[in-house]
């Protein structure tokens, strides 16, 4: 979907790096590595983005780091944007309804790091939770967003990872 938006792969790959948690950063070298990229693709495209302010440039012992502006009007959208393109709305809207006593979802892997892998790891913490429908539901929405989907299912979740869903 955002594909046929935005051409350029460089610059999809690096609003979801920024965009899919805000706590993400990179510098020039380690972007390009990370993504396997030349630093002149990756360079081009962080220096359109900075200019058009969505991104930050920061010095910081000696390198350039860059980070997702929080104050551009624009954050919040470009934010549910990248998490629609990656299929996260799909997931938490599938996941909550249906599968039981859900508390909170959380990403962790690749695209919690902003690596745009085609691999979703989501950690689903909850009480009741059924299973075999959240086996049916996972194929159904790995061919909707397609990207391969790891679920884990725990009573208690405590590693690192980004919170996409909280039951109030």
């Amino acid at each position: 979907m955002l594909a046929n938006l935005i051409t350029s792969k460089t610059r999809l790959r690096l609003l979801v790096k920024f965009f899919i948690n805000a706590a993400n950063e990179g510098y020039l070298r380690g972007l390009a590595t990370e993504m396997q990229e030349n630093t002149n693709a990756i360079r081009k495209e962080l220096n359109n983005l900075a200019e058009a302010g969505y991104i930050l440039r920061v010095e910081q012992d000696s390198k350039v780091i860059y980070r997702a502006n929080k104050l551009h009007p624009f954050f919040s959208l470009l934010q549910q944007i990248v998490r629609k393109h990656v299929g996260l709305d799909d997931i938490i809207e599938a996941v909550v309804s249906r599968i039981g006593e859900v508390k909170r979802v959380f990403l962790i892997g690749d695209y919690a790091k902003g690596i745009d892998s085609g691999l979703l790891e989501v950690v689903i913490e909850g009480g009741l939770i059924h299973q075999q429908y959240l086996d049916q539901l996972k194929e159904k929405v790995e061919n909707e967003i397609h990207k391969t989907i790891i679920f884990q299912v725990t009573k208690r979740f405590e590693g690192d990872g980004l919170l996409i869903f909280e039951q109030e």
